[in-house]
């Protein structure tokens, strides 16, 4: 099979609004990028103009160039090769890589578990609503096959462990049927913060036994409302599960800090 070449395309540099001429010349010139990305439909692996053409395009010196191709490299958003057939490379920035950088800049925020849980109350309804019309019998199965991880006790700490994420994956499936991309990467990402945060780590580990029956009769409910394509249920009964996940963490918290302090 013969190899294609990765697209090139020229850049607009556009004329900038004189409101916005004391920006960064840099950041305007990542800016522009951006929108030729977009408006012509970029895929990953398309290429660039080469650093010297995109200094006579924006009239701007190799070393601002080459500080808005790092910028977007940092961002994600470009790959820079050297060498022969070297360039700046389109990227489609992962899920993940998106929730790192924001939880980076969450890292010195004191988050606690209530806030976690004030924006999941508000959110899981929501996208368990828009997940409804898309969500067919694969899905449901996967749904069914989470709960299973966890509809037993644990025999160990590792399978302690692994109920624990998977809890949290349930609504992670979900999610995915959602067709709103920034409600279900929301969702996805408060889910993340739980798994990561150090204090529901910390809950995560402690070796008595979990009491989440109440937990899994709720999200069987979901399913049932599921399948029935009763919306106004499907939110209700997610605002009930997450009200009462929400009071579970808390006290798991407050009994190991209770524990710490005797």
């Amino acid at each position: 099979m013969q190899k294609t070449e990765p697209r090139s395309v020229s850049l607009e540099s556009g004329d900038v609004p004189a409101a916005r001429r004391l920006r960064k010349r840099t950041d305007e010139i990542v800016d522009a990028i951006k929108r030729t990305i977009m408006d012509h439909g970029l895929e990953p692996g398309d290429r660039l103009p080469q650093e010297k053409d995109l200094i006579e395009q924006y009239s701007a010196s190799k070393g601002t160039i080459r500080e808005a191709l790092k910028s977007l490299e940092v961002q994600g958003l470009v790959r820079l090769r050297t060498g022969p057939g070297g360039g700046a490379f389109v990227v489609h920035m992962s899920e993940g890589r998106a929730m790192s950088l924001l939880g980076n800049y969450l890292f010195s925020k004191k988050m606690t578990i209530a806030d976690i849980y004030e924006l999941r109350k508000a959110l899981e309804p929501l996208v368990a609503a828009s997940a409804m019309d898309n969500i067919d019998e694969a899905g449901f199965a996967r749904l069914e096959a989470t709960i299973e991880i966890y509809d037993h006790q644990a025999r160990d700490a590792e399978e302690r462990w692994a109920q624990r994420m998977a809890e949290l994956d349930f609504h992670a499936v979900v999610a995915e049927y959602s067709d709103n991309a920034l409600l279900a990467f929301q969702c996805r990402f408060c889910q993340r913060l739980l798994k990561e945060l150090a204090v529901c780590r910390d809950i995560y580990v402690q070796p008595q036994p979990v009491m989440r029956q109440r937990g899994i009769e709720y999200q069987r409910a979901l399913i049932e409302a599921m399948r029935a394509g009763d919306r106004d249920k499907v939110q209700q009964i997610m605002r009930e599960h997450m009200a009462h996940a929400e009071e579970q963490m808390l006290a798991l918290e407050a009994e190991m800090e209770q524990r710490f302090i005797e």
